[in-house]
């Protein structure tokens, strides 16, 4: 008994099929070929995410040159994270006075707060660490405030985590408020902190870059005590101080 003819809809069936198995095995002989070709084997990365081969060819397969470090076509990777940066927290807000004998609402001149600090490093091989940094502020001026202009005056250290600093700049900063303002935010930026390196394996994890205002004696126990008012101390008695409760 001979076989049915075949419908055109068979014939295209056949060929699919065909296609699909040609397709297959020549799927099957390039991974062969791949993992025979293959003597890489894992890929370990380095600090910053890259392989050697990943780094040269960022630079044009070259190690960049002093020039190219010079106007900054210098793109590899940082060789470890960047310093830690933070605000001294006894030191992150002042409060002045226009009688220091006087804490009391109606009696403060004008008053600041660090808001945070960010900022970007760089450093490659043996090189310093170079930074910049962002310092968010605020300030207010108070009920007893006969100006509407204040010098404010902060630092930025550079430290050794948990030791004592190595190097501390003061910078001073001019406030200006609007007559009919209390508050004013500014952003100060840092433009440049370099710091050395004792090897090339030094991270930036080992130091720490912190902001504070430079505070009065009076001014550091008062924020140690515990006792604030809100930057808005002329925004009325609801900004009055406040002493945290005592720990049972």
């Amino acid at each position: 008994m001979r076989p049915p003819p075949l419908t055109p809809e068979d014939v295209w069936a056949e060929e699919v099929r065909m296609k699909l198995r040609v397709a297959v095995l020549l799927l099957s002989a390039m991974m062969a070929v791949s993992a025979c070709g293959s003597s890489r084997g894992r890929t370990v990365e380095l600090p910053g995410g890259v392989t050697p081969e990943e780094q040269a060819a960022a630079n044009g397969g070259h190690a960049p040159s002093s020039f190219d470090r010079l106007i900054g076509r210098d793109t590899r990777p940082n060789v470890g994270p960047c310093p830690l940066m933070g605000v001294l927290y006894d030191t992150s807000r002042l409060v002045a006075f226009a009688a220091p004998s006087s804490e009391r609402y109606a009696n403060i001149n004008y008053t600041g707060e660090m808001e945070g600090v960010h900022g970007l490093c760089r450093y490659v091989d043996a090189d310093p660490i170079t930074m910049n940094l962002d310092i968010d502020m605020s300030f207010g001026r108070g009920p007893a405030s006969t100006s509407t202009r204040q010098t404010y005056r902060y630092w930025v250290a550079v430290t050794r985590r948990g030791i004592a600093p190595i190097a501390k700049q003061y910078y001073n900063i001019d406030v200006t408020w609007p007559r009919d303002q209390a508050v004013v935010s500014r952003t100060e930026h840092i433009e440049r902190i370099v710091i050395p390196r004792a090897q090339a394996d030094t991270s930036g994890e080992n130091f720490e870059i912190l902001v504070g205002f430079d505070l009065t004696p009076e001014q550091l126990a008062f924020n140690r005590a515990g006792r604030r008012f809100r930057i808005d101390a002329a925004g009325g008695p609801a900004a009055a101080a406040s002493t945290p409760p005592a720990a049972h």
